[in-house]
C-alpha cells in the first residue's frame, strides 16, 4: 500500500523554522498500531493522519496525531500543516476546514498565507510544586499551574526561559506528560519553552496545544486578549493568540519542505477507527 507523505513546517515563515510535522492523507484508517509505528519512524514531535467524513456532519476530516510514543488528544502544529495542506495544495478553493477530533471539532480558516485555528482555551489553575520539578528544571519558577496533562512554570525574566536545559529523566518521572516554561518577553508579549520527554518529545519546537493554556494565563496578567508569542526553541517560532470566551484562535503559517510516498503492508488498513 502507497501512502502519500508531506512533511510541513508550521509556524515558520520559511524551511527550517517552526515545527516540523508530517501529514499523511487517508482513505480509510490505518491500525492502530500501524499509525504509531510510522510516527515512530518518522520521529518528529507529530504525525497527523486524517480521514474523509462521508457524511460531512459536523466536519470535513476526521484527524488523529501521534508522538512518537503515543497518541495526543489535541496538537497545534500539525492541525496548523494539515490544514496548510488542504487549503493550499488538495482544496486551494476553499478558505476554510473542520476537523473532528478527540478534543471536539475544531475549525480552521486561511486568510492569505496566515491559518488561524479555533481551539478550546485550556486555563491553568495554581499547583503545588510536586517533588522533582525544581531539581528537573534546574530553576525554581515563580509560579506554577497546571491543566490535566501538564505544568506550567512561570518565571519573570525571559532570560530565564532562554536558558533553562532540563534534565529530561526527571521531567519524564513527573506525573504529568509535559512541562511549559514562560515568562514574559522583551519584543512579544511573553515567551516560552516545551519539554514533553514522556511522549517522547524531549524540547517541541513550537507547541499550538500549550498555548491553550497560555494565551488565557497571559491574557488574564497582561489584561488584553489578543497576544504575540514566540516559542525560544533552537528553531523558534511566532504564534499570534486571541482568546475568544472559552476558545483560543491561534495563527501562523507554514512551508512544504517534503513530500512523497511511503509502504505499508496492506494489512495496516482497516474499515472502521
Amino acid at each position: 500500500m502507497q501512502i502519500p507523505i508531506y512533511q510541513i513546517d508550521a509556524f515558520a515563515d520559511g524551511v527550517f523554522g517552526g515545527n516540523p510535522a508530517v501529514i499523511c492523507p487517508l482513505d480509510e484508517w490505518l491500525g492502530d498500531d500501524a499509525m504509531q509505528a510510522i510516527a515512530a519512524e518518522n520521529n518528529l514531535s507529530e504525525t497527523a493522519f486524517f480521514v474523509p467524513r462521508a457524511d460531512k456532519a459536523g466536519g470535513d476530516y476526521d484527524l488523529r496525531w501521534f508522538t512518537p510514543a503515543c497518541e495526543v488528544d489535541l496538537c497545534g502544529h500539525a492541525t496548523l500543516a494539515t490544514s496548510h495542506l488542504v487549503l493550499t495544495r488538495l482544496f486551494p478553493e476553499k478558505d476554510r476546514v473542520r476537523f473532528i477530533t478527540r478534543s471536539g471539532t475544531l475549525e480552521v480558516s486561511r486568510n492569505g498565507d496566515l491559518i488561524t485555528m479555533d481551539f478550546p482555551a485550556l486555563p491553568p489553575e495554581p499547583c503545588a510544586v510536586p517533588d522533582g520539578l525544581v531539581a528537573a528544571l534546574g530553576a525554581e519558577p515563580a509560579e506554577l499551574l497546571a491543566v490535566k496533562w501538564k505544568y506550567m512554570a512561570v518565571f519573570e525574566d525571559e532570560s530565564m526561559v532562554r536558558k533553562i536545559s532540563p534534565d529530561m529523566q526527571g521531567l519524564s518521572a513527573l506525573d504529568k506528560t509535559g512541562v511549559s516554561v514562560t515568562a514574559p518577553g522583551g519584543d512579544y508579549d511573553f515567551v516560552s519553552s516545551f519539554f514533553a520527554p514522556k511522549a517522547g518529545i524531549p524540547e517541541d519546537p513550537v507547541t499550538g496545544s500549550a498555548h491553550c493554556t497560555l494565551t488565557p494565563y497571559w491574557a488574564g496578567r497582561l489584561g488584553k486578549t489578543r497576544l504575540r508569542a514566540r516559542q525560544v526553541s533552537p528553531r523558534g517560532g511566532d504564534v499570534e493568540c486571541e482568546l475568544v470566551g472559552d476558545r483560543v484562535r491561534l495563527s501562523g503559517r507554514a512551508v512544504f519542505y517534503l513530500e512523497g510516498t511511503i509502504s505499508v503492508p496492506d494489512s495496516a488498513a482497516i474499515t472502521e477507527k
